[in-house]
């Protein structure tokens, strides 16, 4: 009787413990067949990647890659949607070799046109007694920004035989040459852009010596260096200090100097009454250097110090410059054009332009 007892119960949990195992196992197939977290690498493959780059890049084949159109004008003209990974890693190297996208406001927009409204003043609050009458206030005046844009485009080239090879790393070459190409389109527009088909560079705004006060809107304070085509003789940082503060305190902060390396050349050599530089370089791997306590970014758009010229920028950029793409790079693929090359017609609609004129500062090297 004992004995059939106890094999009755080791009957019983062994049951359990088959009855257990099964259901891990049953909560391990439904985790294996859930998709992979957004971004994590080495799990289930992306398809509209993989059709994208194995597919319509190495061979060609249009079936399976997502059409997209690029034109305003027509929808025949199309091109292929480039997949969300290789356009943000286009759009992380352009901002690492565009210095004025790194420090701008870049927003991203469905369609290919911006618009913002921005406040220019207006009495709109005032004061009174517990019973006193309310008078009227002034109605505040709205300027819509409107940044010119155009169609940035690249056109890199690569083997046939360069594609069928599985050890080339298509996707990190193609979204590499395109960055490339569009860091240098773009970093020379949004310092010296005229506006026409491109952005507007924050250089070729109207300039003028005026105060915020009675500045019109949209034109750009210039503080002179005081001689032309050079620094004053005596005491140039002094004209540094006044271009930073010609910047009202809300912008001062998270303003930075913008100039290109010839002009950071002149400044890094000058000192103060007791020796000291008033250029700091970074106190670590990666902090930037620093002018007069803020961060000195090079964009060699900049021009080089001569009579006239508009050779160093400050300003909250963040604030006082837009930059408006579309969400989506385009990219066609030309393999007749110039045989045995494969060519890849990459287009992205950008634009830019200044939001807040208050919040950019200019030095002009001039005498007043």
């Amino acid at each position: 009787m004992t004995d059939a007892l106890e094999s009755s119960f080791d009957a019983v949990v062994q049951g359990e413990r088959i009855a257990a195992l099964e259901a891990d196992l049953g909560a391990l197939r439904v985790a294996m067949q859930r998709p992979a977290l957004d971004g994590v690498k080495g799990g289930a493959v992306d398809p509209a990647r993989s059709a994208f780059v194995d597919r319509y890049v190495r061979r060609g084949l249009e079936a399976g890659v997502e059409l997209k159109s690029f034109s305003g004008a027509t929808g025949a003209a199309g091109g292929y949607a480039v997949p969300r990974e290789i356009d943000q890693l286009i759009g992380t190297t352009l901002k690492s070799l565009s210095p004025i996208r790194a420090i701008a406001n870049v927003v991203r927009t469905g369609t290919a046109g911006y618009r913002k409204l921005v406040s220019a003043g207006g009495i709109v609050s005032g004061w009174a007694s517990e019973t006193g009458a309310r008078a009227e206030t002034g109605t505040p005046v709205f300027n819509e920004i409107v940044p010119p844009s155009g169609e940035l485009f690249a056109n890199p080239a690569a083997s046939q035989a360069m594609l069928d090879d599985a050890q080339f790393d298509v996707e990190g070459w193609l979204a590499s040459e395109i960055a490339r190409e569009f860091a240098v389109a773009e970093g020379a527009a949004f310092v010296t852009g005229n506006g026409t088909n491109k952005p507007k560079g924050f250089l070729t705004y109207t300039t003028t010596n005026e105060a915020d006060a009675v500045r019109a809107f949209g034109s750009l304070q210039y503080v002179a260096s005081g001689a032309a085509g050079a620094f004053a003789a005596s005491s140039p940082q002094d004209r540094l200090i006044d271009l930073v503060q010609s910047l009202r305190a809300p912008y001062r902060q998270g303003a930075c100097f913008v100039m290109n390396s010839a002009t950071l050349a002149v400044i890094r050599k000058m000192k103060t009454s007791d020796g000291a530089f008033i250029w700091q370089p970074g106190l670590s791997a990666g902090q930037p250097a620093t002018l007069l306590g803020y961060p000195v970014v090079e964009a060699e758009d900049m021009p080089d110090i001569a009579a006239n010229s508009l050779s160093i920028a400050f300003g909250n950029f963040q604030a006082g410059y837009v930059v408006a793409e579309r969400n989506e790079t385009s990219i066609l693929r030309d393999p007749f054009s110039n045989k045995p090359f494969v060519h890849f017609y990459a287009v992205k609609r950008i634009g830019g332009g200044v939001a807040n004129s208050e919040a950019i500062k200019l030095m002009r090297f001039a005498a007043s």
